[in-house]
């Protein structure tokens, strides 16, 4: 029998304190090279100057240590928790403090509210943590702070079976179409499909943390990916809405199985400052 590992709560907290600082200034390669290869193909003359413009910005913010933009988002954190590990206090209030202390420490502006009294928490806090418990000994905590220019834009549809990939197709298009300029594209489109009303919108935003451009495992997604892209693209409204052939840089599909009487499909947006980094413990 493998002996359970110990981690402390601040172990973790410092983790997530990393994590939130290095989001809100750093992109990762993946969104950095998608955003040369954007630039490099572009046709608009506009739309490829904005391009090369975001990549000064991020190049500025990760050298100055300033926010990549100054919405800094809710900071929504994913954990994959080894059944193996025993967390050594509180393990969700040790997530809200790294949150906390990152946001602080690393002068992000703090953006989350009372819905009811609109009332700032002052912190950034309460985060969106979904925990999922794995095999294994180790914690793996990814970060993604969603700004609400892009969060705004998504949306969620309880589909007939009956509409079948057509439908499917039609409303993660639209959802793109009908949001315009406003996310801020070019666009990572992350969409969930099955499941039910709740588990179709995780998996829509769970898809973003996936390494931009990896295609899905399975081929006949991977395709419905490429497929969706393209007719995204192919509809010119562009990078800032200027035109081109940028308006999104990668849909990542999600699909899990449905009911028979039910095709559920969430839509979930991020923008060109494409932010996530994560961490195993």
């Amino acid at each position: 029998m493998r002996p359970v590992r110990e981690i402390e709560s601040a172990v973790v907290s410092e983790a997530v304190r990393t994590l939130a600082m290095e989001a809100g200034y750093d992109l990762e390669p993946d969104i950095l090279d998608s955003l040369l290869q954007a630039r490099d193909r572009e046709t608009s003359p506009l739309a490829r100057n904005v391009l090369e413009l975001f990549l000064i910005n991020a190049d500025i913010a990760s050298r100055e240590k300033v926010p990549v933009c100054q919405d800094t988002g809710v900071a929504v954190v994913f954990v994959e928790l080894g059944q193996d590990v025993h967390v050594i206090g509180d393990f969700r209030g040790a997530v809200q403090r790294g949150i906390q202390a990152g946001y602080e420490d690393g002068y992000l502006r703090k953006s989350v509210c009372d819905p009811i009294t609109r009332v700032n928490t002052g912190t950034n806090t309460p985060a969106v943590i979904h925990i999922e418990l794995v095999p294994g000994r180790q914690i793996k905590i990814s970060m993604l702070p969603k700004g609400c220019g892009s969060e705004n834009m998504s949306g969620l549809i309880m589909l007939p079976p009956s509409a079948g990939l057509a439908g499917m197709k039609d409303f993660v298009v639209r959802q793109v179409v009908n949001a315009g300029p406003n996310p801020c594209p070019p666009l990572v489109v992350g969409v969930g499909m099955g499941g039910t009303f709740e588990k179709a919108a995780l998996l829509a935003k769970k898809s973003l943390i996936r390494p931009l451009g990896e295609a899905h495992p399975r081929p006949d997604v991977a395709a419905l990916e490429k497929e969706i892209l393209a007719a995204i693209n192919e509809l010119g409204q562009g990078v800032q809405g200027f035109g081109g052939v940028n308006t999104a840089l990668a849909v990542h599909i999600e699909p899990y199985p449905a009911h028979i009487a039910s095709l559920p499909v969430a839509v979930n947006i991020q923008c060109h400052a494409h932010r996530h980094k994560e961490i195993t413990l």
